[in-house]
């Protein structure tokens, strides 16, 4: 057994303890609180744990298949995310060509080149090309109404949905050093960081939290939640630093990076279902609502992460 798949067993065996472990305190915290306020908190914490054995076996999955399954795993989640924030903005007939593009020309685009590892290509294809692209194929139909809010939309979708996010199958491309083809250890890094600390700000949230940081975005975020998970999972991500071609002291800066990262990512996330006035971008993920829901603080951590993680410790 290679020391990669050993490592792998490690983390997927850990990751399921603690899933297991989740599930038994929701379950016993099923049967004990009486409360209306308490089980409504139970039940959405059940629901979570549920949401989460699924994304952990999806996830184990794709890695244990191998680079391609993840990369076409972020593939699909990208546009599901993007078709649940278009859905929330205002578009009009004129914008269902540009939307095709989008769709079904940009997504797979950006997949494939991050695919190749043409990092020179995929780091520029949106923001640049397609960027420039959409606003001129807006601008052909000839309908001009409302027009710099619909293009200006659709280009954050794609910025956000797809390239922001696909940074982080991206990591799966690179070659670290003293690592080789370990990539897929910087992606399990990133995104056990991530959840832990939107975990843990719920849940400091919930047991100390009294300060609100924008009560008119998201009601349930307060400073000590925000403190308390960060800095838990600044903790959590310097404990996992053999994982990495960290230090224990990178770890933890790294970890503090992606857990700042993600909450802002959450937090603007919202704004943007604040202003379109609901509460979440869908409903497919019980305890979750949507894909985007659950991505948001993803898809601003995955891009600084990736190119701290490449120009400090990959190959080339």
């Amino acid at each position: 057994m290679s020391p990669n798949t050993r490592t792998f067993l490690l983390v997927a065996g850990g990751v399921g303890a603690l899933l297991a472990a989740a599930s038994a305190v929701g379950w016993v915290l099923g049967r004990t609180v009486k409360s209306d306020a308490g089980r409504r908190t139970v039940d959405n914490l059940n629901a979570r744990v549920r949401a989460w054995w699924v994304m952990a076996v999806i996830l184990g999955a794709a890695l244990a298949a191998g680079t391609t399954c993840v990369i076409v795993l972020f593939g699909l989640i990208s546009f599901i995310a993007l078709r649940e924030m278009i859905t929330l903005t205002p578009t009009r007939r004129a914008d269902h060509h540009t939307l095709f593009w989008a769709f079904f020309v940009m997504v797979p685009a950006q997949y494939a080149l991050v695919y190749v590892g043409r990092y020179g290509i995929f780091s520029i294809f949106i923001p640049v090309y397609c960027f420039l692209f959409l606003a001129v194929r807006g601008t052909l139909t000839g309908d001009y109404k409302d027009y710099l809010r619909r293009t200006a939309e659709i280009q954050w979708g794609v910025m956000i949905c797809v390239y922001c996010l696909s940074h982080a199958p991206a990591l799966m491309k690179l070659r670290l050093r003293d690592y080789g083809d370990g990539g897929w250890r910087m992606l399990v890094f990133l995104v056990a960081v991530v959840q832990m600390s939107d975990v843990l700000q719920y849940v400091w949230g919930k047991m100390l939290g009294k300060h609100k940081i924008a009560p008119h975005i998201s009601p349930n975020k307060t400073w000590e939640g925000f403190a308390g998970g960060v800095l838990s999972a600044t903790a959590l991500g310097t404990a996992l630093w053999w994982l990495t071609p960290f230090t224990p002291l990178q770890a933890a800066g790294m970890s503090l990076a992606i857990a700042l990262l993600g909450f802002f990512g959450g937090i603007v996330m919202s704004a943007i279902k604040r202003d379109a006035g609901v509460k979440d971008y869908g409903n497919l993920i019980e305890g979750h609502g949507g894909v985007m829901d659950r991505v948001d603080s993803l898809s601003f951590a995955a891009p600084v992460f990736f190119h701290l993680v490449r120009f400090w410790f990959a190959e080339g």
